[in-house]
């Protein structure tokens, strides 16, 4: 399976400005990665490579705020998706990092840090328990390109759709043998609640009604692990110039789930059946309930976050979709951590 350079997972390093983005999407401009500000130069930075300090930054809105105030090249109208959007054009880019190449790079590294070590050692582990090949996964994230800290996560990726739906399967058996591997204890969700939906007004035991029951995520030798699933690329349906998406507003709706098979997949979409439009901030003349028929999102914390046959309460974008010349239809884009939802009902 040949793996294109500059999708999902990757990193970009920026020639002059030395900044760092982590790409998002498997679909690109032909002049540029869509991809978001993450590590950026900063004299009060608490992680240093080649001599310069680094910040992370993580909330969306304060990445946007950065690249408008610091680096405006960055940011591009897209009329194909609609929207403000962040990306490095390709003469701008140093060099882009890909997890499967770092997490190969360890085999011939004698002196790993400890990060490095243990995240090596639950690849090793996936790819001895979870039956996939050695050239299937890869570290990502920050160690990646080598701004890691002590405390850093374990970001994973796993490439291939068979591949990522038979090794899902396999991580219940996984976590329950002893090898270093574990779901998060009640404290540990407490702490990834106010990370995940802080702001919100989403209660703790609804957020706990999901997230307790997904198997992407974890501890493995008391690090938290994070794993990103991408599709075979035979299975990437057109190119970015294929679709056109408008944005509709925003839109609160009822409606039970068809089918949950891509929720774990980055991108991640649900089939719904829609069975009641709460409420709407949109031309409620464009819309027709029966043809707002998928939810999408790029956003990991909303993966797993559903299965089929659930009833849920969704609240996000709304927007309308052309594919070449079939025929358009609705989708709800969540993006967004403190307005955006899916809550289970039933």
């Amino acid at each position: 399976m040949i793996i294109p350079v500059g999708i999902e997972g990757d990193y970009v390093e920026t020639k002059k400005t030395h900044l760092f983005f982590d790409v998002k999407g498997l679909r690109h401009p032909n002049d540029r990665k869509i991809c978001f500000i993450r590590f950026f130069p900063d004299n009060n930075g608490d992680r240093v490579k080649n001599g310069i300090a680094y910040n992370k930054i993580y909330d969306l809105e304060k990445r946007y705020s950065l690249l408008k105030t610091t680096y405006p090249q960055y940011l591009f109208f897209s009329k194909e998706r609609d929207m403000e959007l962040q990306g490095v054009k390709n003469e701008d880019i140093e060099r882009i990092y890909t997890p499967r190449t770092y997490f190969q790079s360890l085999d011939n590294d004698k002196k790993l840090s400890q990060i490095e070590k243990i995240s090596k050692d639950l690849c090793e582990l996936f790819i001895d328990e979870g039956g996939i090949s050695k050239d299937s996964i890869g570290i990502t994230g920050s160690q990646m390109i080598g701004l890691s800290k002590n405390d850093s996560d374990i970001d994973l990726v796993i490439y291939g759709t068979k591949n990522s739906l038979n090794f899902q399967k396999s991580l219940k058996q996984i976590f329950n043998i002893p090898n270093g591997c574990r779901k998060y204890k009640m404290e540990e969700y407490k702490n990834h609640y106010i990370w995940r939906v802080g702001g919100s007004d989403i209660p703790f035991t609804t957020f706990l009604q999901t997230e307790m029951r997904k198997q992407h995520q974890g501890k493995f030798k008391e690090i938290d692990f994070f794993i990103r699933y991408i599709k075979s690329p035979k299975d990437w349906k057109g190119n970015y110039y294929d679709y056109n998406f408008k944005n509709l507003g925003r839109i609160h709706i009822k409606a039970q789930i068809t089918d949950s098979t891509d929720s774990i997949f980055t991108p991640c979409s649900y089939r719904i059946e829609p069975l009641k439009i709460i409420s709407s901030l949109t031309n409620k003349q464009q819309i027709s309930l029966d043809r707002i028929n998928e939810v999408c999102s790029f956003r990991g914390r909303f993966c797993e976050q559903a299965v089929k046959d659930e009833i849920v309460l969704i609240k996000g974008k709304l927007e309308k979709v052309k594919y070449k010349d079939e025929q358009e239809y609705f989708r709800i884009l969540l993006e967004n951590q403190v307005t955006d939802k899916m809550i289970i009902l039933t």
